[in-house]
């Protein structure tokens, strides 16, 4: 029987329409302001103020400082009215920090409908506009200054201003005192020091306050066990006197490594976004300058900046996307190839040997693996990377990173530190900086161990591939987001079918989905839909190629003889696609996936495998008088390759001993001798066992074929008509049910086997003669009733076998 469930027969109209609504990640109130985040407006335009007063009181003596005070406050009425409108702001805050109603209304309904009306206009225009605001803002202010200083009004300082700058611009300078120019000289060019080192320091690091980051643990999907564990890290991060009370401290770096797209940066974001903390993103490619000592100073000052907001806001997050392009000290090839050592070792057999053994085994591995040498910088190239001699990272940005990482309790201060001295007071500790890092990469093994030494990354998790309920998890996530009519079955096949698959590309089939249903008009997204999108992400779009009858026909004898073999033998896999559509050199293919995902494989799976090779030679030249063409040579070829690895390497013959000893380059994936390989392999001993295994498992796959004849005809008619089918369209077809493509009952009657036999007997004699076959397509279930039950062929059209005899 099936071991996935089938599908409800289509529904006339939509049963269940699912749509989902954004989860409401806004705070219920304002987060509370520090004291002086509350009184610093407040403080800056009293001392102006005060300032200004003491000036007036300067240029008048007979003035009292009170009385200067009163003059300027009459004066500059503007500051006090900036002052009482800071009130009304602070007055504002403290009610939206502890009434939830107020502070909702003013971000869903003023703040939010300003912002929905300003989303009605072209995003172009929007720009346009608020660029225009802001230099006007900047020129407004720039004018009352003038205007001040100038003591006239607003319309005189704005006629006066290009006379006055002119006049200005080219005054002489003779008049000026001499340590005054030679001040405005070196200012000068201290900025354009200044100015040049800042060219650098744009671009690559971007910071979101406190609340900005709105992601959280449950938007992550498929990834339960890593999520429960980076839980535990945050929570330390949020109550670290529990564990520091302990004698313990804080974890304070975490490496998420794993494939792309398997959401490592969105849980970095979702980290941020349940701490409550300011969160920094950095790309590390920032890091990589072209001159000497640019790259150590930006991450200097930026953790100077980490310090600070993690004193401001108790925490930080720091996230590094791939890291790896932060380089390596130098080990890298040598740290690459235990890497590989160690993974050519199955059952971990590096742990059961003695030394000796072990560096023997290496030895070896490195000998038949040499590590690439890097090309040499030359020249100026060197001399500016490199700063004229030294290796390593860029710029010295890694070393740089890894000081900072380990003198997190740098003290603060350096006159509170030196006035302590000289009154002999005791040093105050420096304070203890929450910085969390996070590094996240998909190739973990270039990364310099000195980066991942506890201390500085305390744990490692790997981000892999999201399993079957989190597959399934992710499809609901993403599909609760649009219009749909899947039911929670097909959802759950979606799942199994989608195996290795990661978030982005969960993402990318819904969304391709909703494409789908868009081009044929409609507004709600279908289990078809979902299936064409899926075939067009993972295999691509078809050429617009058109075969001949006979050569459309040889092609779908090829492929339905592969989907035949692979239907009725693998037992852990299912069909997913079987296609006769062109694709580039491919001219069709069937795909399978697998129900369960599994780390090792067995002698008879492999037979199996190998069988399905081979189905393509055992049905052309069963069904072409033992002709068959060049289309198989890729299926011999790969079928030769497993063969070999079975008795060769793999201890699945008579003999035990491997050639992978005295024949390395054949124990890799490639089935390309290289120079190092006996050519004549084939002609030995090993080699007629091979032939001999091939042999009979090629006459296994055709008495297979022979038996199955009409399954095999059943699908290539249903490859010719609609050139490309699914599995379920396969099971469909063996079953006599309905299938998403096609209806297979039409299968189970003698019109199909009167009427295709002879359309392939035609298409034998075209072969023959190398001309077209006389006969059309035949077109079957014309004007029989759906569901209508039909009688079984005769011998030469044998029913299906029942589910007991290992058919699924």
């Amino acid at each position: 029987m099936s071991l996935l469930p089938p599908p409800p027969p289509p529904p006339p109209t939509v049963q269940a329409v699912h749509k989902g609504v954004p989860d409401d990640r806004e705070p219920r109130t304002r987060p509370k302001l520090m004291f002086w985040d509350r009184i610093k407006v407040l403080v800056i335009l009293g001392m102006f103020v005060a300032l200004t007063a003491a000036y007036l009181q300067s240029k008048v003596p007979i003035m009292s400082y009170g009385e200067a005070l009163q003059d300027q406050l009459r004066a500059k009425w503007w500051v006090v009215a900036l002052m009482g409108l800071e009130v009304v702001r602070q007055i504002h805050y403290v009610i939206c920090e502890r009434a939830s109603g107020y502070h909702l209304f003013w971000q869903r309904k003023v703040f939010g409908g300003w912002e929905r009306r300003m989303g009605r206009l072209n995003p172009w225009m929007r720009y346009r506009l608020q660029r225009f605001v802001k230099v006007g803002f900047v020129a407004l202010l720039l004018m009352l200054l003038l205007a001040w200083k100038w003591n006239t009004t607003l319309w005189g300082a704005i006629s006066e201003f290009p006379g006055n700058i002119w006049d200005n611009a080219f005054a002489p300078m003779s008049g000026m005192p001499f340590l005054v120019y030679i001040f405005f000289i070196a200012s000068i060019s201290l900025f354009q020091l200044v100015f040049f080192y800042a060219i650098f320091f744009v671009g690559g690091i971007d910071t979101y306050k406190p609340g900005e980051i709105r992601t959280r643990f449950t938007d992550v999907w498929g990834q339960d066990p890593v999520v429960a564990r980076v839980r535990e890290t945050v929570d330390f991060l949020e109550r670290p006197k529990e564990i520091e009370a302990k004698g313990g401290y804080v974890p304070g770096g975490i490496l998420l490594w794993g494939p792309p797209g398997t959401g490592k940066t969105l849980m970095a974001e979702a980290i941020a976004g349940e701490t409550g903390k300011p969160y920094v993103f950095v790309d590390p490619s920032a890091f990589i300058q072209t001159f000497m000592g640019v790259a150590p100073m930006k991450v200097k000052w930026l953790y100077r900046k980490l310090r600070k907001m993690s004193l401001k806001h108790g925490g930080v997050v720091v996230f590094f996307d791939e890291a790896d392009a932060l380089g390596n000290r130098g080990g890298a090839a040598g740290e690459a190839q235990m890497s590989s050592f160690r993974a050519s070792q199955t059952c971990g057999g590096t742990h059961y040997i003695s030394g000796h053994s072990c560096s023997t085994l290496f030895a070896q591995h490195v000998a038949d693996h040499p590590a690439p040498e890097p090309a040499p910088a030359r020249g100026l190239r060197k001399f500016i990377i490199n700063g004229g001699g030294g290796s390593g990272s860029f710029s010295g940005a890694l070393q740089a990173l890894l000081t900072e990482m380990s003198g997190l309790a740098k003290p603060r201060g350096f006159l509170t530190r030196r006035l302590r001295s000289f009154l002999g007071m005791k040093a105050k500790q420096p304070p203890k900086y929450r910085i969390l890092h996070i590094l996240a990469t998909n190739r973990p093994d270039t990364l310099d161990s000195a980066l991942l030494r506890p201390g500085r990354i305390d744990r490692k998790y790997k981000v892999g591939y999201p399993h079957s309920d989190g597959r399934r998890r992710t499809f609901e996530g993403y599909l609760n987001k649009i219009t749909h009519e899947l039911t929670p079955t097909q959802i759950s096949r979606l799942s199994v079918i989608t195996p290795y698959y990661t978030g982005a590309k969960i993402k990318d089939i819904v969304n391709e989905a909703v494409i789908v249903a868009m081009r044929e008009g409609r507004e709600v997204v279908t289990w078809p839909d979902v299936l064409k999108a899926k075939t067009l992400k993972t295999f691509g779009e078809a050429d617009d190629w058109k075969y001949t009858h006979l050569e459309r026909h040889q092609v779908a004898i090829h492929e339905a003889s592969h989907a035949s073999a692979m239907y009725l033998l693998r037992k852990r896999h299912v069909i997913d696609v079987a296609t006769i559509e062109r694709r580039g050199d491919v001219g069709g293919f069937v795909n399978d996936i697998p129900l369960e995902e599994r780390f090792g494989g067995w002698r008879s799976e492999i037979e199996i495998d190998v069988m399905t090779y081979l189905a393509s030679l055992a049905g052309e030249r069963m069904f072409f008088d033992g002709d068959n063409s060049t289309g198989v040579g890729g299926d011999l070829r790969s079928s030769t390759m497993l063969v070999t690895q079975m008795l060769a390497f793999s201890g699945m013959g008579t003999t035990v001993g491997s050639r992978g000893v005295t024949i390395p380059e054949m124990t890799g994936a490639s089935s390309r001798p290289s120079d190092g390989v006996d050519r004549q392999f084939l002609e030995t001993a090993m080699g007629k066992q091979i032939e001999a295994k091939l042999q009979e498992l090629l006459g296994n796959v055709s008495s297979l074929l022979a038996e199955h004849r009409w399954f095999v005809l059943a699908i290539a008619h249903a490859l010719e008509t609609h050139l490309t089918i699914t599995g379920e369209d396969v099971d469909a077809i063996f079953r006599g049910t309905p299938g998403p493509t096609l209806d297979g009952w039409v299968y189970h009657t003698d019109d199909f086997r009167l009427s295709y036999e002879a359309y392939h007997l035609a298409a034998m004699e075209a072969h023959r003669n190398h001309g077209q076959p006389d006969k059309a397509l035949p077109v079957l279930g014309l004007g029989v009733p759906f569901g209508r039950s039909v009688a079984r062929g005769s011998e030469s059209f044998p029913p299906p076998a029942s589910p007991t005899e290992g058919q699924r």
